[in-house]
């Protein structure tokens, strides 16, 4: 009885802040949970610069359906999901989500809530517990779930560390120097290897 608990920014899809960043050409919303820790002064940053720009939430909804998974991603998903119960962590918004999660055949997602008002201004947001990778997988433990989990950013490393294996993905120097203690991979065919190492079970490639 084994969970594989994915990240999904980063390690499915791209980063939708950067992909909005982009395309708006603000430099500030490129910032992401890879370069700062505290998930509530992130969020407060990036409402503030909506708020400056007069931006809301169509506008990044409008970017948002112009992206596409990782290459790669939707084979590693289908791999995944025929040999564990596949669930996705993401400090993400279902507001943002739904025309990638698609694009994915819809496994799975535990995120966050956005409130927007009658304009489509993001005028706060509503997370759906604190610390909500780990206190999940502690759930899944408690359901006597055997857990093994990946992600790229800061906000996963409490995730990894309440697994039973944790492993990062394309994570950034700053992390991967950080927290040492996790195994680091770049490929998905590494990411697969190294679930089949984690796994209790004889897994085939």
């Amino acid at each position: 009885m084994e969970i594989a608990a994915l990240d999904l920014e980063g390690v499915l899809i791209p980063e939708i802040w950067i992909g909005f960043a982009e395309k708006t050409g603000i430099d500030e919303l490129r910032a992401t949970t890879r370069d700062i820790p505290d998930y509530d002064v992130l969020m407060k940053q990036r409402l503030a610069l909506l708020q400056q720009h007069k931006l809301g939430l169509p506008d990044i909804q409008e970017v948002i359906a112009t992206m596409s998974p990782l290459d790669g991603a939707k084979d590693f998903v289908d791999w995944l999901k025929e040999r564990f119960q596949l669930i996705i962590l993401s400090d993400t918004f279902y507001e943002f989500s739904q025309p990638l999660m698609r694009q994915l055949d819809f496994p799975t997602l535990f995120c966050h809530r956005l409130i927007a008002d009658d304009s489509g201004a993001i005028v706060d947001y509503k997370l759906r517990q604190v610390d909500p990778k780990r206190q999940c997988v502690k759930a899944f433990h408690q359901l006597n779930y055997r857990v093994i989990a990946s992600g790229d950013s800061y906000n996963d490393t409490t995730m990894l560390a309440e697994a039973d294996a944790g492993i990062l993905f394309r994570a950034p120097d700053n992390v991967i120097a950080e927290f040492p203690q996790f195994p680091s991979v770049t490929s998905y065919e590494e990411l697969k290897q190294a679930f089949c190492d984690a796994s209790k079970r004889e897994l085939s490639l």
